[in-house]
């Protein structure tokens, strides 16, 4: 950590929770591809940590079905956490140009698949069983480069959930992956007590950023800004590839 951490960390998680803010989703994926382009993909998966549980529960909890979903999504749960522990030490070995890359990667996959991707429906026959894979490739991923939402994001929007219960099953999904990352990176004693307390401060600008994010929301077209904030992050996995390849 240096003088400069602290700032850095404030500002990222202020544009973060603006992006949740005016989007309804986004705030780990973009800290993620901030910090892990300023600091290291494991700095920034640990900064991470309380700030996104925060506000996934928040997101969570305020559902009217939470019961239901727990029910349905259990399996894909399950599967998310054992992923995400099982592709930890990935982002723990100390290769940083691997996890670079890997976190860029997963940063251009994510934007270009949101932006130019057809929506797909799936019926309850392929929900049983595609539910517990989809999962634990979610956790893999989550657990190599620390972001959460492929293929995740994509396979909630396809079950036909209604605009409450997706809302609710996206914060499940990504409480849940938060839980699971905090766990293995506690196991492999890369959560330090100085990341552990900046990680807590951040909570504050990323709550201060939802708040002036669903303000602006007013104001923008939340399609226009989404698409703009898709197209930075494969500008940054693009510039972490490359940046990789170079080391």
């Amino acid at each position: 950590m240096t003088d400069f951490t602290i700032p850095i960390v404030a500002a990222t998680f202020l544009a973060a929770g603006i992006v949740k803010g005016v989007t309804g989703m986004g705030l780990p994926t973009f800290a993620m591809g901030i910090l892990g382009a300023l600091l290291s993909p494991l700095a920034a998966a640990s900064l991470l940590i309380i700030p996104s549980m925060t506000t996934n529960l928040w997101q969570l909890l305020a559902g009217p079905n939470i019961g239901a979903l727990m029910r349905r999504l259990c399996p894909m749960m399950v599967a998310s956490m054992a992923g995400t522990l099982i592709a930890v030490p990935l982002l723990t070995g100390g290769d940083s140009g691997l996890t670079t890359s890997a976190l860029g990667a997963a940063l251009i996959a994510y934007a270009l698949y949101t932006l130019f991707a057809r929506p797909f429906r799936v019926s309850s026959r392929q929900e049983r069983w595609l539910s517990p894979l989809i999962g634990f490739v979610t956790g893999l991923i989550a657990g190599g480069t620390g972001v959460f939402v492929l293929p995740a994001v994509p396979w909630l929007h396809a079950l036909g959930l209604e605009k409450d219960d997706l809302v609710q099953a996206l914060g499940m999904s990504f409480t849940t992956s938060t839980i699971a990352l905090a766990l293995g990176l506690a196991s492999r004693q890369a959560w330090q007590v100085d990341q552990l307390a900046l990680s807590m401060l951040a909570v504050i600008p990323a709550l201060i950023g939802m708040w002036a994010g669903q303000i602006l929301r007013r104001a923008v077209s939340p399609a226009t800004f989404r698409r703009w904030f898709l197209i930075m992050l494969a500008l940054l996995g693009g510039e972490m590839l490359l940046r990789a390849a170079g080391t």
